[in-house]
């Protein structure tokens, strides 16, 4: 694994290993305590449609992926905050719109077609130089909005009514965690593919919430994770030649089952130790 170091391929997927975790770990974080996982879901799939744009009509495929993803992710939290009820249906209406889109502007381009794999189960080995450069520049933006609204989000995430009852834009902060959730999920699916990136949002989170005691040090607890899972599936990739995405979401899942059962382990224990 050290000799692959000298690779610049392998330098430039390091590098967008940690990239990807700094997004995952601040937006798995409000996606899970506000329980977004479906709709981050819907984002994700609905974001192939941005792919299908930028093959069809020739435009860099990130920024069209933000875009695309962006506003279906608006569409979706409007829907979830005006008619909760219906939520779930609006949510799965447009995470396959948005597939559909994609594949059938993909097949209508002529040309060759199989890179678009990647973008269905990652491509961390092919993060292009400039990719990260953006990817640096989305993680800078989006640390920024969380230092900046982090005690607006903090009270929205976990007290919705009371916030409201202080005044504070609920409203706002909803669609200003959507909206960022649809800028990380792009970004990890250039690590992991759109069909893996809900693991990545969700398992290190999950490993994190059981220790971190604010949401500032969740956030970092899920970010270490993520590059831990990362960086793990990477070698495990080039070790035995299999597909990166699926490689980091095996090493991840390994882990969540690891902590899973030593905490089920410890509760047991615990429970042996009391004296009758």
């Amino acid at each position: 694994m050290l000799d692959a170091l000298s690779y610049d391929f392998m330098q430039q997927a390091l590098a967008a290993s940690l990239l990807a975790s700094i997004a995952c770990g601040v937006i798995g974080t409000l996606v899970v305590v506000n329980r977004l996982v479906f709709l981050a879901g819907g984002v994700s799939h609905a974001a192939y449609g941005g792919v299908g744009l930028a093959f069809h009509y020739g435009w860099p495929v990130l920024p069209s992926a933000i875009g695309f993803s962006v506003a279906s992710s608006m569409l979706m939290a409007g829907v979830a905050l005006k008619r909760p009820e219906k939520a779930d249906t609006a949510i799965g209406v447009l995470w396959a719109a948005g597939m559909a889109f994609g594949i059938i502007l993909i097949d209508l381009t002529p040309g060759y077609k199989a890179d678009l794999m990647s973008f269905l189960f990652g491509s961390i080995l092919a993060v292009p130089l400039t990719d990260l450069y953006l990817m640096a520049a989305l993680d800078a933006v989006l640390l920024a909005v969380v230092a900046l609204c982090h005690q607006t989000l903090l009270v929205a995430s976990f007290d919705r009514e009371f916030a409201e009852a202080r005044g504070l834009p609920v409203r706002t902060a909803h669609y200003l965690v959507v909206g960022m959730t649809a800028v990380g999920v792009v970004m990890l699916i250039r690590v992991v593919g759109l069909v893996l990136v809900m693991a990545l949002l969700t398992i290190p989170p999950f490993i994190a919430a059981r220790s971190a005691r604010s949401l500032p040090s969740m956030m970092a607890a899920a970010t270490a994770w993520s590059t831990v899972f990362c960086v793990g599936g990477l070698a495990l990739a080039y070790r035995w030649d299999v597909t990166s995405g699926a490689a980091i979401i095996a090493v991840a899942s390994a882990g969540f089952m690891a902590v899973s059962g030593v905490g089920m382990l410890r509760r047991a224990m615990g429970k042996q130790s009391i004296p009758r």
